[in-house]
């Protein structure tokens, strides 16, 4: 068992409040000019803050010759990650990054972008996402001002003991993220447990729980690379989030400035190269580095494992349209947005593909 003074610093770092600011007070909006306060959940030291947030806002900056200052809350400095995509709307920051997925039923349509994907760079799942959301998805976002959205980079089975297979699986207990991912853990016979992000690590140290779904950021922004003995490289896709703004900040932002805060912003990971598809490669090995040993599943048994993943997509889609919503629309055109990317969505049932 791997020491408990290690999850000491890195608890602390995931719970804990950053606040930078940078030019005027928050909310003091300067004649020719704004301050943008920007929240995010992500732990502080996280690579999503240091080098994709940090670096995005330094670009808004730049780019607007100074016009634009910002203060960046960075954990749980405004509140928790649920939280995040009212704090935007109803104005304790002007812009944010929120998880729909962590709101169950609150974006039901959008959580076809959290449909199990080998997506290997948060650039490409934003550019699929952002596709979808002028396509299909633009209807589930009220009251906010829409900056871009994404599927994450693909999660992973992260264990304290191997699996190999379906039958290792069974009776495991795993932190799910919510929406599909919790249907596909129960299609390889685990039990999915709800829990925040922050209390997973001693969780797994304990055996309270024997591991969890996640993306590989999230492995190391934790530090749970310490408690994960394996990692099943098992696509399960993720979870659907994205950049809003306030609407009224964004109403009352200078109209010469809109512009560069969507070029910017449109695209945060491209614009920043943060966790982009080249870092992608790096993570993984930098995990395995930490003593995580990788497993990829043989084709034939990944397939058992897609095959309960596409049932999962067909229940899915006749649920909500019985409700009056276009979702099997919806899967094909990722399935096809993804294809378009070089992406393989290995849950789109492939009749309908």
């Amino acid at each position: 068992m791997k020491g408990v003074h290690k999850l000491l610093a890195g608890t602390v770092l995931a719970l804990g409040a950053v606040v930078l600011s940078f030019g005027v007070s928050p909310r003091a909006w300067a004649k020719d000019g704004m301050h943008i306060k920007f929240s995010t959940w992500h732990p502080p030291a996280s690579k999503e803050v240091k080098t994709v947030w940090e670096p995005m806002l330094e670009e808004l900056k730049a780019k607007s010759n100074g016009r634009i200052t910002y203060t960046l809350y960075a954990g749980g400095a405004l509140g928790k990650g649920p939280d995040h995509y009212d704090i935007v709307k109803n104005g304790l920051s002007d812009m944010g990054y929120f998880t729909a997925t962590w709101n169950p039923g609150r974006f039901p349509l959008s959580d076809v972008l959290s449909l199990a994907a080998r997506v290997n760079g948060k650039d490409i799942g934003t550019a699929i996402g952002n596709a979808m959301y002028k396509e299909i998805l633009n209807r589930e976002f009220p009251g906010v001002k829409l900056i871009e959205l994404n599927g994450c980079i693909q999660a992973f089975l992260w264990t304290t003991k191997p699996v190999h297979n379906l039958e290792d699986a069974k009776g495991l207990r795993i932190r799910s993220p919510g929406g599909h991912q919790t249907n596909y853990i129960e299609s390889i016979g685990a039990e999915p447990v709800f829990m925040p992000l922050a209390d997973v690590y001693m969780a797994m140290e304990t055996g309270t729980i024997d591991g969890l779904v996640t993306c590989p950021p999230l492995v190391q922004a934790f530090k749970l690379y310490e408690v994960a003995d394996h990692g099943t490289l098992a696509t399960f896709g993720c979870v659907t989030e994205g950049v809003i703004m306030n609407q009224k900040s964004w109403e009352q932002a200078p109209d010469d400035l809109k512009p560069i805060i969507e070029d910017v912003c449109s695209n945060p990971f491209r614009t920043t190269g943060g966790l982009n598809v080249e870092v992608y490669g790096k993570m993984m090995d930098d995990i395995e580095s930490q003593g995580v040993e990788l497993y990829t599943l043989p084709e034939e048994e990944a397939q058992r494992w897609y095959d309960a993943f596409q049932q999962d997509t067909r229940k899915w889609v006749a649920k909500l349209e019985e409700k009056g919503l276009p979702a099997k629309e919806a899967v094909v055109q990722y399935a096809q947005e993804c294809r378009e990317r070089g992406v393989e969505c290995v849950a789109c049932p492939q009749e309908w593909e």
